[in-house]
């Protein structure tokens, strides 16, 4: 054997004691948005978390849960989410999650930016949701992605008109913003996907993680990462949201099968924090606590919204091995314990409970 050749029988002998055969399995892939959180949490001044407050609310949220008997079959069963199972829906979930953040306003509930559509008045999330549907009966294509990148026919005007408003209530915020994100991810999706949100799913071989890690590596404008005690800490909310509404609409079949989900945390966002902080699990500083009742501004990436964000996640996870040590038989994982906390935190806000406001951030990430 001359200088050059490899040593095949080394080289195989090597792989093995590292652990990297060719036989063996790829490691799985992981986000970090929970160790980050945990980061966060153990070096938090401003947000704190009452575990006895915790443990008290497992036992609630189990109960209700249990109660509502609700599962991934509660996504679909909402009037203006999808009903198919086939691209056209992953479409409308790409679309969906992209656009995804910042609906509230600075004033009062009635002057939020509000959607007339089916005989009813959307606000918030469903705002977004109600408009894509009324785009869609309009005869616009507006979840296609080759339709953003197409400036001639796809024009900033007609955006305008697929998230107009209605009556006297204000413009979608940031709507400038969320055309950005349009027109960035379609020409991700022609340049690296086969200009599909389907062919990110099938390089992921149904990973959520991966799927994530890919997602926040490729589209700029879904990389929610920041910066907290001199560390970059990982909270890619509307990325994670996206891979659990693909998992909750086609119930962990098709293009929503992950042998993974369990990896995806909840939400970062303002709404469960705010339902966190009700149900006596989370606890502001006085100064945090009084800037949020007074509905002042949180600038994005202050140390008091990445605390508020970061906790959250953390607090989620520690009631999810709470009811997983209460319930053994249970397969409860952080997705579903979210959705069921935003929405019951919706249904407290129309029925008019008194509880603390959530934050007021201005970003795209939420």
């Amino acid at each position: 054997m001359s200088d050059d050749e490899v040593d095949s029988d080394l080289l195989e002998l090597l792989r093995k004691s590292l652990g990297i055969d060719g036989n063996s399995s790829p490691r799985p892939a992981k986000t970090g948005v929970l160790e980050d959180a945990e980061y966060i949490y153990d070096n938090s001044t401003d947000v704190a978390l009452d575990m006895r407050g915790t443990k008290a609310a497992a036992s609630s949220i189990w109960t209700l849960i249990q109660e509502k008997q609700y599962s991934t079959r509660d996504w679909s069963k909402h009037e203006l989410h999808p009903k198919a199972k086939d691209e056209s829906t992953v479409d409308f979930i790409f679309l969906m999650d992209l656009l995804n953040f910042c609906f509230w306003s600075d004033g009062a509930l009635p002057e939020q930016y509000a959607v007339e559509y089916r005989g009813k008045t959307w606000t918030g999330y469903w705002s977004l949701v109600a408009a894509i549907q009324r785009a869609l009966d309009e005869g616009i294509p507006i979840t296609s992605p080759s339709f953003w990148i197409n400036e001639g026919k796809c024009t900033d005007a007609l955006l305008q008109h697929v998230f107009r408003t209605s009556a006297n209530s204000p413009p979608m915020p940031l709507l400038g913003d969320r055309i950005y994100c349009l027109r960035e991810a379609g020409y991700v999706l022609r340049d690296q996907f086969e200009g599909t949100f389907t062919t990110c799913i099938e390089q992921c071989k149904g990973s959520a993680a991966a799927l994530v890690n890919l997602i926040v590596d490729n589209f700029p404008c879904l990389d929610d990462r920041h910066r907290f005690e001199d560390t970059t800490v990982r909270f890619h909310k509307r990325t994670q949201i996206l891979v659990a509404d693909l998992w909750a609409c086609f119930e962990g079949e098709g293009f929503g099968y992950f042998h993974d989900i369990d990896q995806i945390t909840m939400f970062a966002d303002y709404r469960i924090p705010q339902m966190l902080h009700s149900l006596g699990c989370l606890q502001y500083s006085p100064p945090l606590e009084s800037h949020i009742r007074q509905r002042r501004a949180i600038e994005s990436g202050h140390p008091w919204e990445i605390q508020l964000r970061g906790c959250s996640i953390w607090c989620i996870e520690l009631l999810r091995r709470e009811i997983r040590r209460q319930h053994p038989e249970t397969h409860l994982n952080a997705i579903l314990i979210d959705f069921f906390l935003y929405d019951t935190m919706k249904e407290m806000e129309t029925k008019g409970h008194d509880c603390i406001p959530h934050h007021r951030t201005r970003s795209i990430w939420y």
